[in-house]
């Protein structure tokens, strides 16, 4: 692979070595598809912390389950750590909305690494305590954090069937949900494909 021609700052290009090695990123193939996801995740490698600053409208569109109600939704509008931890709140490993470890272990990296369980997870497999130190994942850890969701959720195996649109689909649908920005992370494949020649 030649990572010469990735367009990335100095710290993704830091960690490049750290997930080749730790993940098996061995080829073109792996890499452009997890770069290509990555990039969409984190809006071209710039985002690293969930933005959870909603409004009232914003929180019952996107977390309807959590605000039925506008008088509800109200309450927490534009106060990002209350919403997450009533958001996050006793699951993924994490405390009560009292405990405050919904905003503690929201999502951070270029794929959004999320709950005290995953924090956890991620902790013992690259040997440092982010869940003492939780912003490790977004200032340290970005990139080897979104590997470990590939790694978790195994993607590498669905990243090797192929460079098709219907690989990319398949990839994006496990790591959104959906198929939330499609074309952009074809997009982004593409582009990363081509550069990793």
């Amino acid at each position: 692979m030649n990572l010469v021609n990735l367009k990335l700052g100095g710290g993704i290009m830091a960690e490049i070595p750290l997930i080749t090695e730790k993940f098996g990123i061995t080829n073109k193939l792996r890499m452009a598809h997890f770069m290509a996801q990555c990039a969409h995740e984190s809006g071209n490698f710039t985002l690293v912390k969930e933005n959870l600053n909603y409004s009232a409208k914003g929180l019952l569109g996107t977390f309807k389950k959590y605000f039925p109600t506008q008088a509800l939704a109200l309450q927490y509008e534009r106060k990002p750590e209350k919403i997450a931890n009533k958001v996050y709140a006793s699951r993924m490993g994490n405390g009560d909305e009292a405990s405050g470890d919904g905003f503690k272990f929201r999502g951070r990296g270029f794929i959004q690494l999320t709950g005290k369980n995953n924090y956890k997870e991620f902790s013992d497999f690259i040997g440092e305590d982010c869940v003492a130190n939780s912003d490790l994942v977004a200032t340290k850890y970005p990139l080897a954090s979104a590997a470990f969701f590939f790694n978790k959720n195994g993607l590498w195996s669905i990243c090797d069937k192929g460079a098709t649109s219907d690989v990319v689909l398949a990839i994006t649908k496990r790591v959104n949900g959906g198929t939330i920005g499609l074309a952009d992370r074809q997009k982004n494949f593409d582009v990363y494909y081509k550069l990793l020649a």
